[in-house]
């Protein structure tokens, strides 16, 4: 196979990191980068120049909507590498009824979600962020040494992990050195498949009541919209963690707010529903709650994997091997 016309396509401003200049130089070695600056838009002069010759088209966050247009504007196009994790909103239906190859690059940016998740797990179970509370609020240790005494900590802790998903797999692996018990609730998976995962599989209201700390990895969909309701949370021993850098849509917000306010429980919430909490919501101000911008997913140089995943795809593709991660359009009904 001759080197193939690759055109890029994302917001600089958004990508920044994706594609560092070694990583530029290793694609343009794979294929023939027409032009090192992405697209932002695919409606003026450059884009239709750069689309005409383009046999692979690899796109990122903030990139314009490949849909049926783009059909007639690249007719040599035979790939698309999202270097991101969802083509949920970016590639239309018809590129995938036109034999069009996608793929993406989810998997690099399941790492740092998990890695974020190990974390926020091992500092719940410390109650990490409520002896901080006290210790700079005192600046003394007059509460936090009777706290240790309490049955905290993680060593025979229970786990609930809601969602086998990819993050939720990665989780569940980083988290064999530390002797929880692990509960999982995914109704994709039997009791077989979860065992071998290393986890109990439980229903979700049980799932609730048992765990003491309860972290959620279900994709987005409106089978899943609010799977977290007031009856749910109010399963939740007294205590006991809610962890959530899914989606915001996965959690009912308002029967969570009202939970969070008695301090029966507390959250570590990465992401919500508006993305961004309105300025006066009293996600900001609980004490029982560490908040996050959405940050566990790739930031700055963690960004570096989506970029490589994406090109170790092209160079498949260029060499006649397999993709590792493909997506096909039966797929999308049930990913995130």
């Amino acid at each position: 196979m001759s080197r193939p016309a690759i055109v890029l396509a994302m917001q600089p401003s958004r990508t920044e990191h994706v594609l560092p200049d070694e990583i530029l130089r290793r694609l343009n070695g794979i294929g023939r980068l027409l032009d090192a600056e992405p697209l932002q838009h695919f409606d003026y002069a450059r884009a239709r120049r750069l689309l005409a010759e383009a046999e692979i088209l690899m796109t990122g966050w903030g990139a314009p909507y490949v849909g049926p247009d783009i059909l007639a504007a690249a007719p040599r196009l035979r790939l698309i590498v999202h270097a991101a994790g969802t083509v949920k909103g970016i590639i239309d239906d018809a590129i995938f009824e036109a034999g069009i190859a996608v793929s993406h690059a989810a998997e690099a940016n399941a790492v740092p979600v998990a890695e974020f998740t190990l974390a926020a797990i091992l500092f719940a179970g410390k109650r990490a962020f409520r002896f901080r509370d006290l210790y700079v609020a005192d600046r003394n240790r007059d509460r936090t040494y009777p706290m240790q005494r309490e049955a905290i900590g993680n060593y025979g802790r229970t786990l609930g992990i809601v969602g086998a998903s990819r993050i939720g797999r990665r989780v569940i692996e980083l988290l064999k050195p530390f002797g929880y018990r692990l509960l999982l609730f995914d109704p994709m998976l039997d009791a077989a498949e979860a065992a071998g995962l290393g986890a109990e599989k439980v229903e979700l209201d049980e799932l609730m009541r048992r765990a003491d700390i309860v972290s959620l990895h279900a994709p987005s969909l409106p089978s899943t919209r609010h799977m977290i309701d007031a009856r749910g949370l109010s399963l939740m021993k007294d205590g006991a963690t809610l962890i959530n850098t899914a989606r915001g849509i996965l959690i009912d917000e308002a029967a969570l707010l009202s939970e969070l306010k008695t301090g029966r429980i507390d959250a570590v919430i990465d992401v919500t529903d508006p993305e961004i909490p309105e300025p006066d919501s009293i996600f900001y101000d609980l004490p029982n709650v560490f908040l996050t911008p959405h940050i566990a997913g790739a930031i700055g140089l963690e960004r570096a994997r989506l970029g490589e995943m994406a090109v170790d795809e092209v160079e498949r593709f260029v060499s006649g091997r397999p993709l590792l991660y493909q997506i096909h359009q039966a797929n999308l009904e049930n990913i995130a």
